[in-house]
C-alpha cells in the first residue's frame, strides 16, 4: 500500500509503532522496505505494558492495544500534517474475529485494501510484481497472541517467546508459532513442515530449552 501510494504521487508518510509486542525483525524489515521504495519512515515508541487492561490479557486485548497504538499514531500524524490515517488491513481479514477492528472503526482509521476488496493473495501478487522483498513473507501476528487469554503478559514472557521464535528462524523455519502452554512452548508448524520439525527434534529442543523447560510439537499444525 505504501509502495502504491508513493507511485501514485500521494502525500503519504509511513509510521512504525515500536512496542514490546513486536519482535525486532519486524522493525528491521520495515527499515529495509522503506529503503527499497524510497519512503520516509518514522518510528514511534509506545510503552504498551503500562496498560493494566492489556497486561491482564482479556479476550478483547487486541481492542485495547489497537486503540492505544492508533491514538498515538493519530496524534503524531496530525502534528506532521496528515489528518487521515490508513492501515494495511485487507479483505481476507475476518472482522468478526478481530476485536482490534472495532478500535479502528471508532477512531475512523481507513483500510483501503479492505475497502477495495483486495485480498491477501492479491497483495502478495501485486507485491511480487513490484519486486518487493516482502511479497512472500509469512503472516506474523504480534508476540502477545502467543500467550493464552487470561494469562498475564509480562516482558519476560514476551522475551522468551521472541527468543524461541528467533531460534526456530535460525534453524531454517519461516512459518510457525511458539505458543505458551502452561510453562512450556507448544510449537505450531504448517502441515508441510511437521515432518521436517520432527526430524530436527533434538536441534529444536536444544534451541528452545533456554527459553522454555518443556517443548511440545502440535501435530494438528497451523
Amino acid at each position: 500500500m505504501l509502495y502504491a501510494g508513493l507511485r501514485c504521487g500521494a502525500k503519504i508518510k509511513a509510521y512504525y509503532i515500536k512496542t514490546a509486542f513486536q519482535p525486532k525483525f519486524e522493525l528491521r524489515d520495515a527499515y529495509q522496505l522503506a529503503e527499497q521504495i524510497g519512503a520516509e519512515i518514522t518510528v514511534l515508541e509506545k510503552e504498551i505494558l503500562d496498560n493494566t487492561k492489556m497486561l491482564s490479557n482479556p479476550p478483547d486485548r487486541c481492542y485495547f492495544c489497537k486503540a492505544a497504538i492508533f491514538k498515538t499514531l493519530q496524534k503524531q500524524a496530525l502534528s506532521d500534517g496528515f489528518p487521515l490515517v490508513i492501515d494495511g488491513t485487507n479483505a481476507s481479514d475476518d472482522a468478526d474475529d478481530r476485536p482490534g477492528m472495532k478500535a479502528l472503526a471508532e477512531l475512523s482509521i481507513r483500510s483501503p485494501l479492505r475497502e477495495c476488496g483486495i485480498t491477501k493473495d492479491e497483495v502478495r501478487r501485486l507485491s511480487k510484481e513490484a519486486g518487493l522483498f516482502t511479497w512472500d513473507k509469512p503472516a506474523y501476528a504480534c508476540l502477545a497472541t502467543r500467550i493464552p487469554s487470561g494469562r498475564a503478559i509480562t516482558s519476560e514472557l514476551l522475551q522468551h517467546v521472541e527468543g524461541a521464535e528467533d531460534a526456530l528462524f535460525a534453524l531454517g523455519f519461516t512459518d510457525f508459532r511458539v505458543r505458551v502452554f502452561h510453562e512450556g512452548a507448544r510449537l505450531q508448524f504448517p502441515q508441510r513442515d511437521i515432518e521436517a520439525a520432527a526430524r530436527q527434534r533434538e536441534n529444536i529442543i536444544k534451541a528452545i530449552k533456554p527459553y522454555f523447560p518443556v517443548v511440545l510439537l502440535d501435530l494438528e499444525g497451523r
